[in-house]
């Protein structure tokens, strides 16, 4: 990969993980629930998620979901039904200051989430076949190389969503503002599913 290249595919990845989307929906929720320093391992756990379905899609994963149509239906709207009961449990959740014992999306969580999230797949794949320039020589460079450089790019972009919600937390002391925060939230995830699909 040229440093012209490197350098495109950063500015691409920036974009796609700072754009509005479930996993940024995700964490700002998080952050809001329980704070940044405890929303951590969702934030690590969207970008290395994230990264790995990079690697698979760039090692060949993204060819073989876009020549079977019906997979990537299934996908589609899999993803879209999980993110929609997802919405919904954001939306009537019970507001944070209500549960203090509320447990936070964590890195498992997160890094899966990625595999099922309509966005990951769609920039994934537009990833893989706009910058991707192989040889069998290089494939397993090439998709390390963009693994990396997603995840480098996801950490601070991904990082202000995070701290966005944060910054709410302190904002959503009462419950009335606390459940309009959740509804907000819940409707922002499936609004975000409407766009994708």
């Amino acid at each position: 990969m040229t440093l012209e290249q490197g350098l495109s595919f950063l500015i691409f990845s920036f974009v796609a993980a700072v754009t509005p989307g479930p996993s940024n929906v995700m964490l700002t929720a998080t952050g809001a629930m329980v704070g940044v320093a405890r929303g951590l391992p969702c934030l690590l756990g969207v970008a290395v998620g994230m990264g790995a379905l990079l690697f698979a899609a760039a090692l060949g994963l993204g060819q073989v979901v876009l020549g079977h149509p019906r997979l990537m239906q299934v996908l589609n709207w899999g993803g879209a039904a999980f993110l929609l009961w997802l919405a919904w449990k954001i939306a009537t959740a019970e507001p944070a200051s209500q549960d203090t014992n509320r447990k936070a999306v964590g890195f498992v969580e997160a890094a899966t989430f990625q595999w099922i999230n309509p966005k990951s797949w769609m920039v994934g794949v537009s990833a893989a076949g706009t910058y991707l320039q192989t040889t069998s020589d290089s494939a397993l460079l090439y998709a390390v190389t963009f693994a990396a450089i997603f995840v480098a790019a996801a950490l601070p972009s991904s990082f202000l969503w995070l701290a966005f919600g944060a910054s709410m937390h302190r904002l959503l002391r009462s419950t009335r503002a606390a459940r309009i925060f959740n509804i907000v939230m819940g409707v922002s995830l499936a609004a975000s599913v409407a766009m994708i699909l």
